[in-house]
C-alpha cells in the first residue's frame, strides 16, 4: 500500500470525510500506511522504543482531536510528520537525550567486578528491524550520534535527509524559517561527521555476504558457549570495543576486551544459551543465562553486533530481558 495517496482519490476522499465525523475505523484506514515510518521516525528522534511508543500513541491523539485543523492543501503524510515531530520535540526537551556508555566516561582499563548499573542514565535502545525504512536510518551508530544533537538539529536533518522533506516545507512545520532550517541542518552534519563512522553497516553486510554474516554469529555464539575464549578473539578487531547497557563500564581495544570476556562471560556467570536475531538492521545475538545446574537459561542480553570486514569491531550488549519480547524471542529457553 502506498504511503501517500492524492487527496482527489475517492477513497481518501470518502476515509478523510468520515474520520472528521468521529469514524476512528476510517481514520485508522489514513493512518495504517504511515503507522510504521512514524514509528520509525519517533525512534530515531528519541532512541527508545518504549518513548517511540509512547509520541507515536500521543501523536495519533493529537491527530484524530485535531484533524479539523488538516485543510488538505498539503499530503497527509507531511501532516502527520509535523504532529510527530513537534510531538518528539515535546518529549526530548522533557526527557533529555539517551546515551550509551561510551558517552559516559573513557573506556575502563581492566575487567571490573560489580558494576553496578546506572538507574540515572536514559539508555539508548535497540529496534527491531524494519523493512520499509533506509536500513541505514536505524543502524546503533547513527541513532546514538543523533542523540547528540539538540531537538531542532536532530528534526531537521531526519527531515531533510531521511523524509526527503524540503527546507521550506520543513520550516513551515517546525514554525521556522527555511534559513533556519538549512543552518539546523549544517550544525547537525558537522557534528554527525564526527560521531557516525564514514561506513555504514549495510554496503559491510552486502559485501561479505548473508552466509558469511550468518558464520560470525554462529561462531560468536559458539565461543560464548563453550567458554572458548581464543575463538571468541579471533572474531574481533584489534580495536574492538564491548559495552553493556545499563552497566557503565566498557572496554576497548583486543587485550582489556579479551580479560573481560575471560573473566566475566565465557567462565563466572553461568552457562549460557544463543539465538541468532537482528536489530537495528545489524546482526544480533540473544543471549539467555542459566545460573544453576538445574535452572532454565533465562532472558538476558541481546548482543548487537557492528562488523568490519568479517570481524566485529562492536559488541553492545543490552542488558534488559523485557526487551526480548519486542524482538518476538522467547522469555526462556
Amino acid at each position: 500500500m502506498p504511503q501517500t495517496r492524492r487527496l482527489l482519490e475517492p477513497d481518501f476522499a470518502d476515509d478523510l470525510a468520515r474520520a472528521r465525523k468521529g469514524d476512528d475505523d476510517a481514520f485508522a484506514r489514513l493512518v495504517t500506511p504511515l503507522r510504521g515510518a512514524l514509528h520509525a521516525h519517533c525512534y530515531r528522534m528519541l532512541g527508545s522504543v518504549h518513548d517511540a511508543d509512547d509520541a507515536l500513541q500521543d501523536a495519533l491523539v493529537r491527530a484524530w482531536l485535531g484533524l479539523s485543523g488538516y485543510q488538505g492543501r498539503g499530503s497527509l503524510r507531511s501532516w502527520l510528520f509535523t504532529v510527530a515531530t513537534r510531538t518528539c520535540l515535546d518529549l526530548v526537551a522533557a526527557r533529555g537525550r539517551r546515551a550509551l556508555p561510551i558517552d559516559l566516561g573513557p573506556a575502563a582499563e581492566a575487567p571490573a567486578a560489580g558494576v553496578q548499573p546506572r538507574t540515572d542514565v536514559a539508555w539508548l535502545e535497540p529496534y527491531p528491524d524494519v523493512v520499509y525504512e533506509r536500513r541505514e536510518t536505524v543502524e546503533l551508530a547513527f541513532v546514538a550520534a543523533l542523540q547528540h544533537l539538540p531537538g531542532n538539529q536532530r528534526a531537521a536533518l531526519l527531515l531533510f535527509e531521511v523524509l526527503g522533506f524540503a527546507a521550506a516545507e520543513i520550516a513551515a512545520m517546525m514554525e521556522t524559517t527555511a534559513g533556519s532550517v538549512n543552518s539546523a541542518i549544517a550544525r547537525a552534519r558537522r557534528t554527525l561527521a564526527e560521531k557516525v563512522p564514514p561506513q555504514h553497516q549495510q554496503p559491510t553486510l552486502r559485501r561479505i555476504g548473508d552466509e558469511r554474516v550468518r558464520e560470525t554469529v554462529t561462531a560468536f555464539a559458539t565461543a560464548l558457549e563453550d567458554g572458548d575464549a581464543p575463538a571468541l578473539v579471533a572474531l574481533l578487531t584489534d580495536d574492538v570495543t564491548w559495552s553493556m547497557p545499563p552497566l557503565p563500564a566498557w572496554y576497548r581495544g583486543l587485550p582489556t576486551v579479551r580479560d573481560f570476556a575471560e573473566s566475566m562471560p565465557l567462565s563466572t556467570c553461568g552457562s549460557w544459551r544463543n539465538l541468532a536475531a537482528s536489530a537495528n538492521a545489524q546482526p544480533a545475538i540473544a543471549s539467555y543465562l542459566r545460573r544453576t545446574p538445574d535452572g532454565l537459561h533465562e532472558a538476558w542480553a541481546l548482543n548487537v553486533l557492528t562488523l568490519r570486514g568479517d570481524r566485529i569491531a562492536e559488541i553492545t550488549s543490552f542488558i534488559d530481558p523485557k526487551i526480548f519480547a519486542r524482538f518476538g524471542l522467547p522469555p526462556s529457553l
